[in-house]
Formats: C-alpha cells, sequence, structure tokens
C-alpha cells in the first residue's frame, strides 16, 4: 500500500487546525463527560433533592433533548455556517450547568439537564462536522480517532470523577466544573473557528420537520424508557405513544417531502453508503448501550464487586476502544483503506458479546476484561470510520445533514438498546427467582427492585445463591440475543462502496457514488 499526503483547506495553517482540534475535543469532552459523570453522584444528589421517584429523568432529559437536537443543528450549521451553532451550543450547556449547580429541588435540576441537552446535542455533530470543513476526508482518521478515544476516555473518567467530587467536595460540583472547560471551548469558538458561511443567504427553515421529528423522537425515547418499568407494555399510555411515534413519523416524512431545506433530507437515504453505514451504526448502538449499561449491575450483583471496583473492570473496554480509535484513524490516513476496520469492528462486537453471555458468578475476572477488552476494540473501529464514510459520500455543503443524521440514528438505537435491555432484564429477573424461590424465600428477599449490592453481600447463602444466579441468569441470555443485531452489522458493511477518500477540502468536491 501506498501513502498519500492530503492538505488541509489552504487558508488553514497546520497550527491552526491543531489549536482549533483542541477546541474542539474540549467540546466535545464537556458533552461526553455530561453523560457518565452523574452516574455516581446520583444517588447522593437525589436523595439530597427529594426526588428518587423522579431519577430516571435527570438521564432521560439530557438524553431526550440532545437527540432532538442533533439533526437541527446539523442543518442549521449547512445554511448559517458552523460558527454561530457552535457559540450557541456551548453557551447552552453552560447555562444548563449553572442551572444544575443551583438546583434547589429535582424539577431545576431536570430544567438543568433539558437546557445541558439542548447545547450537548450540537456540540458532537458540530465538532466532527468542523473538522470536515478544514481536514480532507483522507487525513481526517487521524483526527476522527481521536474524538473516538474522547469518549473512552469520557467513559472512564466520567463515573470516578463524579464519585470524587461528590465525596470530596459536593455533587453541585459535577456541574460547576462544566463552566471553566467550557469557557475555553468558547474561546476556541469565537477565535479559531473561522470557517466559510453557511450556503445559503435567505434559507427557509424547516419548522414543520423540526416540530414533528421532536416529537416523534420524543415518543419513541419515552415508549422505550417507560415501557414495562413505568407502565406496562398494554398500558394506554404505551399504546398512546407507539400511535404518536408512527403518526408523528409519518408526518415527518411528509413534512420533509415538501420542505425546501428539509432538517433530514430525504435525498441522504437514496445513497447506497449511507443506508448501510447508518442501518449498522443503529444496530451497534443498540449492541453497545445494551451491553454497557448493564455490565457494571451485573459486576455488583453477580460478582459482588463495589461501585468503584465495578467501575475500574470496565477499563480494559475503554483502554482497547482508546487503543483501536487511535489506530485505525492511523491506518485511514496513512492507506486509504478503511472498508474492513467497521466489519471486523462488527464481528469483534458480535464475539464479545456471545462471551459475555456464557458469564457465570464463578468466571474469573480476567476471562470479562478479557471480553470487555474485546468489544472496546470493535467499538473503537467501527464508530468514527462509519462517521468519516458518511462525510466522504455527500458534498461539503450538506456534510453538517449528513453527520448529524448519522449520529441522530446511532443515538436512537442507543436509547432502545438501554431500555429495552432493561425492560426485558427486569422483566425476567422477577420471573426467573419467583421460580427458584420458595413463598418464604421470596418473602425474606422482598421487593426485587429495591436489593442493593450490600444487601445481597449480607444475605444467607441460600438467598444469596437465588439472587446472585438469578441475575446472572436473567442477564447473559439478553447478551446474546442481541448477537444477531453485530453480525447484521457486519453483513451490511459488507456492500459499502470504499470510495477513494478525497485529499482536499472543497465545497462541491464529491466522489463518484455520490455525484
Amino acid at each position: 500500500m501506498t501513502r498519500i499526503t492530503a492538505r488541509p483547506r489552504s487558508s488553514e495553517s497546520r497550527r491552526g487546525i491543531l489549536l482549533l482540534f483542541i477546541g474542539l475535543i474540549l467540546a466535545m469532552f464537556l458533552a461526553s463527560l455530561s453523560q457518565t459523570v452523574l452516574s455516581a453522584a446520583m444517588p447522593t444528589m437525589v436523595g439530597e433533592l427529594g426526588g428518587v421517584d423522579h431519577m430516571l429523568w435527570v438521564m432521560t432529559a439530557y438524553i431526550l433533548a440532545s437527540t432532538i437536537m442533533m439533526p437541527i443543528y446539523g442543518k442549521m450549521s449547512d445554511l448559517f455556517g458552523r460558527k454561530g451553532p457552535l457559540i450557541m451550543a456551548i453557551t447552552l450547556f453552560m447555562s444548563g450547568s449553572v442551572i444544575g449547580g443551583l438546583a434547589a429541588g429535582m424539577e431545576m435540576l431536570i430544567v438543568a439537564r433539558v437546557i445541558q441537552g439542548l447545547g450537548g446535542g450540537g456540540l458532537i455533530i458540530l465538532s466532527q462536522a468542523i473538522i470536515a470543513d478544514v481536514v480532507p476526508a483522507r487525513e481526517r482518521g487521524k483526527y476522527m480517532g481521536v474524538m473516538g478515544a474522547v469518549f473512552a476516555v469520557s467513559s472512564v473518567v466520567g463515573p470516578l470523577l463524579g464519585g470524587w467530587l461528590t465525596e470530596a467536595v459536593h455533587w453541585r460540583w459535577t456541574f460547576w466544573m462544566n463552566i471553566p472547560l467550557g469557557l475555553i471551548a468558547l474561546f476556541a469558538a469565537v477565535i479559531l473557528v473561522r470557517l466559510p458561511r453557511g450556503t445559503n443567504s435567505r434559507p427557509r427553515i424547516d419548522f414543520a420537520g423540526m416540530a414533528t421529528l421532536a416529537g416523534a423522537t420524543a415518543s419513541l425515547i419515552l415508549l422505550a424508557s417507560w415501557g414495562g418499568n413505568d407502565y406496562a407494555w398494554s398500558s394506554p399510555v404505551i399504546i398512546g405513544l407507539g400511535i404518536a411515534t408512527v403518526v408523528l413519523g409519518a408526518l415527518f416524512v411528509f413534512a420533509e417531502s415538501r420542505a425546501a431545506e428539509p432538517i433530514i433530507p430525504l435525498a441522504l437515504f437514496r445513497h447506497r453508503n449511507f443506508i448501510l453505514t447508518t442501518t449498522a451504526g443503529l444496530l451497534v448502538g443498540v449492541t453497545m448501550f445494551g451491553a454497557i449499561g448493564y455490565l457494571p449491575t451485573h459486576l455488583q450483583m453477580t460478582l459482588g464487586r463495589d461501585a468503584t471496583t465495578a467501575g475500574l473492570l470496565m477499563v480494559p473496554m475503554m483502554g482497547m476502544m482508546l487503543v483501536s480509535s487511535l489506530g485505525t484513524g492511523w491506518l485511514v490516513s496513512a492507506y486509504g483503506r478503511y472498508k474492513w476496520m467497521p466489519i471486523a469492528g462488527s464481528a469483534l462486537i458480535a464475539c464479545a458479546l456471545t462471551s459475555l453471555s456464557t458469564l457465570t458468578p464463578e468466571t474469573p475476572l480476567w476471562v470479562f476484561c478479557i471480553d470487555v477488552g474485546m468489544m472496546g476494540l470493535g467499538l473503537g473501529a467501527n464508530m468514527q470510520i462509519l462517521v468519516l464514510i458518511v462525510q466522504n459520500t455527500f458534498p461539503h455543503r450538506v456534510v453538517g445533514t449528513a453527520t448529524a443524521a448519522n449520529n441522530f440514528f446511532r443515538q436512537i438505537g442507543a436509547s432502545l438498546g438501554s431500555a429495552i435491555i432493561g425492560s426485558l432484564f427486569a422483566v425476567r429477573l422477577v420471573q426467573i427467582i419467583g421460580e427458584r424461590a420458595s413463598a418464604s424465600e421470596a418473602a425474606q428477599i422482598g421487593d426485587v427492585s429495591s436489593l442493593t449490592p450490600n444487601a445481597v453481600r449480607e444475605m444467607p447463602s441460600v438467598l444469596h445463591d437465588i439472587v446472585v444466579h438469578g441475575y446472572n441468569d436473567a442477564l447473559t441470555p439478553l447478551f446474546l440475543g442481541m448477537v444477531p443485531l453485530a453480525l447484521t452489522a457486519v453483513v451490511l458493511l459488507c456492500f459499502i462502496r470504499e470510495d477513494p477518500l478525497r485529499t482536499t477540502v472543497e465545497e462541491d468536491a464529491v466522489p463518484p457514488a455520490a455525484s
């Protein structure tokens, strides 16, 4: 294989790109850290504010707001330029952090998380799109690799930092710490971002698309979050959300077919590479968050580890994700070949899920570390490369819209994976323990949904074995059930057309497949 040197936009020096990239990394770190840093602080936070029954909303509010805003930021940045939307996203995120730091009750805390999400939804999308503005696709791999590594670092640092701040200072500092980081990112956005203006001086904003997309997304995420947990699947609320999702989704498609500047243009779906990468990204999102969200629970409830140790045992996954993100990014920039990477990554995810499905309470920890390390390798070789393929498929004038659409569907997959696996796990756990425990033992165990790791460790050996094996047998088959999703992603990605990566940044430079 030969190496080809790509050149950045002529108006951007290497030093300027590096400084800009540092600012963008900070912006991405803000958004990704906010999704994990509250996990360790949550029990103390909701206990102090007296809102345990609203705890789910602290996380759901952010996910919902950020997911809805992703395609909106992408389209607005294509129309008006990246700088304004990026400044707005950072400002909104910092405003939400201030409100969260001052929150006197759960309602104020949830509002803070909504505002944070309104900003956070743009930080990741705009960072990826801005790099596409100044770095050619051929050279962009190593930058995208670093961006992928940011998620790996934040996934480990977030819970550890949140726990330390809660114990050593106060949980409110999980919000206040965003202010200095946000100010640096804001400085970088104001001073360092010098990009072309949008493509349309008098754009027609797609308000109908925004409204129907927001409604359909909210209905779908709430359906996945509440179904089987807060409400039975047959309840009027869940049925109503299902109907709303279908109706609003249909109205969104109709609105986009008529809009002059649609939020998610239907024309994107005419390109094979976009359909394949977006579908594969959604499936990988389901497997990623379906597994990662419940592995710490398995470590604590089945293997008897404390919360800090459970967090540290996830380091092999994040470490290998860091290695593969950086490694694949370098290889793409050096040699320009990329198709095999997400295929191999999805195959590794399938192998990891298969191995995780064989876990038992007696499984050695080193086996668990190998399994999650394998999953990290697969994820690192997958996510950022899929974004790069999407960006290389379309003209520069719609790169923000295409990037946002790809991330939007992956986030939908992540929300569905976390919610559906959680719902199935809860139902299976109650059923298994109910079958294995006698009436007297069930009375001693009590409410299964209220069990804590400490309570399980202090149980008599007979009850302890019932609960521990019940948790294991309720969760591990679900890992095996996600294997077909990863294998489907492998098959889909085999049909990607490996178009040459562009070596210059031009407004309308398009590979043959997207012409």
